[in-house]
């Protein structure tokens, strides 16, 4: 599309340190419209050029390239041309649902602002959308509605029974009917742990569980992609049974559900791959990056009085 780039990209990738991103501008603005076929989902359609396709019906002018309004920037079918599995019905511009209606993927993930990235004038005042692309970056959105905090967060249920010698039942982790599965984001890394844990009258823990799901790095790397921890709109069940101890009496049951963003390697992967690192400051930064984020995060709460 710019050849007049190509001896610098190239450049760079030889260098081995290529600074050219894997999702640059040409890879959504060259999106014309949404192929649909009737045997899978649809898909997006290039439209090869210098021709850079957008939401605006009155482009700026500017020094790189010329472009043209495309109404589909303005709908949900868009990200689902590439997102299509984050979504219930692919081929609709909003979002479904009572409480989603009008809103679009790009309400919450292009957090609006105003300025112009290659106008002649410089103006700062023309409606935006941040490329961040960093989650919901707009916290507002969820603050003022508590009917989209609670189809986005996941929840907790717990069914039990007790008798004397235990506590079984069900905890059902149940995620709302968002176009997200959960978790949002890169599911592959990611680690849950459901703790469950009976208590007697006074508070004393009689019986813990921790039921741990996700990936390790050997069936990450070796195995296929892991599917996510709920999908949407689903709820996931999982039986627990605590034995109490003799002479006890169960009085409740708590599950907590925490998250971590990464599998904690094993201590022989670990020192492997520290010994890669050339001096060690880098392998003190790696440690802390590996504490922070194999550390668990409280995701939700419940507890039942039995």
């Amino acid at each position: 599309m710019f050849p007049q780039h190509v001896e610098k990209i190239v450049a760079q990738v030889l260098s081995g340190k290529p600074q050219v991103e894997g999702i640059g501008c040409v890879s959504c603005h060259l999106i014309k419209q949404v192929e649909q076929t009737p045997n899978s989902p649809p898909s997006f359609k290039i439209e090869p050029g210098k021709m850079i396709y957008g939401p605006y019906a009155d482009p700026e002018e500017n020094l790189v390239h010329p472009a043209t309004q495309s109404e589909l920037f303005r709908g949900a079918n868009y990200c689902a041309s590439c997102h299509f599995d984050k979504v219930k019905d692919v081929t609709q511009k909003d979002l479904p649902g009572e409480i989603l209606q009008g809103t679009i993927c790009q309400d919450c993930h292009m957090e609006p602002s105003t300025g112009s990235s290659t106008s002649k004038r410089g103006a700062m005042t023309r409606a935006i959308g941040r490329h961040w692309f960093r989650g919901v970056v707009v916290p507002g959105i969820l603050i003022k509605n508590r009917n989209l905090q609670a189809e986005w967060m996941p929840r907790v249920d717990l069914e039990a029974t007790k008798s004397a010698s235990a506590v079984e039942g069900t905890a059902l982790v149940r995620i709302g009917s968002l176009p997200h599965s959960f978790p949002d984001g890169d599911p592959v890394l990611k680690q849950f742990y459901l703790i469950i844990t009976a208590k007697d009258a006074q508070g004393k823990v009689l019986k813990e569980e921790t039921r741990q799901f996700g990936s390790p790095y050997d069936k990450i790397l070796r195995g296929p992609i892991p599917d996510p921890f709920i999908k949407g709109g689903h709820t996931r069940k999982i039986p627990f049974s605590l034995v109490i101890p003799a002479g006890s009496t169960a009085a409740s049951i708590e599950a907590v559900l925490n998250y971590a963003l990464i599998p904690t390697p094993e201590p022989a992967l670990k020192e492997k791959y520290l010994a890669t690192l050339a001096t060690d400051k880098e392998r003190e930064s790696a440690k802390k990056i590996f504490d922070e984020y194999t550390q668990p995060r409280l995701l939700t709460y419940r507890a039942k009085t039995l």
